[in-house]
């Protein structure tokens, strides 16, 4: 609600044009099609980074390889498509206050943690499956860094469950 009273003063013109059209999401909350759609695709993909935890523990490292990858270029995707215009078109035109409000602040911090992992996870993979980075930008420590990046997405993944909750259930309760 708050998102929408925020926008009265916004022209049109101002707004970005999400990729999906605003259709009614398929969960039953108050969220959108590309909302639900992106919930749903984001739980998939934290059983497929637990799956690939579970083949790097098995010493299948090109299979890890595949599926970590293939996760952080699907969520890169996600991040273009759904959550980067979601929080450009609801958060920014506010940004610098923020924090005055929950619904604002969850999906602030949810952002700035998820930009961090998929940052970090970028740079696991040129570590990784690239010679792109000079020997003394690699890292030696593979399980600390991939159990470090675990750990991150897993506290990404629980910050965009209570965002959907705080944006999408909250309000309608």
């Amino acid at each position: 609600m708050q998102a929408i009273e925020c926008h009265k003063n916004i022209g049109a013109a101002d707004k970005p044009m999400l990729p999906f059209p605003q259709m009614k999401g398929f969960l039953g909350t108050g969220a959108t099609f590309a909302a639900d759609l992106n919930l749903m695709v984001q739980l998939v993909m934290g059983v497929a980074l637990l799956m690939g935890g579970l083949f790097a523990r098995q010493k299948r490292y090109a299979a890890h390889g595949i599926c970590q990858t293939t996760v952080l270029l699907l969520n890169l995707l996600m991040i273009a498509l759904v959550m980067w215009p979601s929080f450009h078109q609801q958060v920014g035109p506010i940004f610098p206050r923020v924090f005055h409000t929950r619904y604002f602040t969850v999906a602030t911090i949810h952002g700035a943690l998820g930009m961090a992992a998929e940052l970090l996870g970028l740079y696991i993979v040129m570590v990784a499956g690239t010679n792109v980075l000079p020997k003394q930008l690699c890292f030696k420590r593979w399980t600390l860094w991939m159990s470090a990046e675990l750990m991150r997405w897993s506290a990404v993944l629980l910050s965009g469950l209570w965002t959907y909750y705080v944006w999408y259930i909250a309000p309608w309760s």
